[in-house]
């Protein structure tokens, strides 16, 4: 090996040693995690969903979800009535449709794929204050659902995945800080 290739090797070293001793500062005060942020509420009640969209059995399958979301996260504990509680969740299910995503390829006038769309808007309300944090705030949740095994049961088959995409959307709007 030459003077000339272990120079260049020993500059490349020094280039990478100090390329890691730069990038590596802007991590130390980073926190992984939600710890951090503090929430201005420790007790929700959550009320019975309300359905505006044409979906059948949606409202007792979105409550539950959102639910089990709140009560997995575990940042504030959930109470059994207004009263109790912080801060108060209403969840309204405003909208529901499907749109061709993709067609058959022998037909395409029939579809293959539809994204199918549920909508809702979320109120929070601080109960102390009675100060709305958001009012109405839109959420929507979209999954694809493939009709080879009929249209009626892809979509049957869809809605628990477009509820619980749904509940975890709406528990990072009211937990995540703001």
């Amino acid at each position: 090996m030459n003077v000339f290739c272990m120079l260049r090797l020993r500059i490349s070293a020094l280039l990478l040693i100090g390329l890691v001793a730069l990038t590596d500062s802007g991590c130390t005060h980073y926190q992984l995690g939600t710890s951090s942020a503090k929430l201005s509420f420790s007790s929700l009640y959550i009320e019975p969903v309300v359905s505006r969209a044409m979906v059948p059995q949606a409202q007792p399958l979105v409550s539950t979800q959102i639910r089990d979301n709140f009560e997995k996260d575990g940042r504030v504990s959930l109470v059994n009535s207004p009263e109790a509680a912080d801060a108060v969740l209403s969840v309204v299910l405003v909208g529901y449709d499907r749109e061709v995503s993709s067609v058959r390829s022998g037909d395409t006038g029939l579809a293959r794929q539809f994204a199918i769309h549920l909508r809702a808007e979320c109120t929070l309300t601080d109960r102390r204050t009675g100060q709305m944090l958001f009012d109405k705030r839109p959420i929507e949740s979209t999954k694809y659902a493939y009709t080879d095994s009929g249209q009626l049961q892809s979509e049957y088959q869809t809605l628990p995945l477009l509820a619980e995409d749904l509940a975890g959307k709406i528990r990072h709007t009211v937990l995540d800080v703001w």
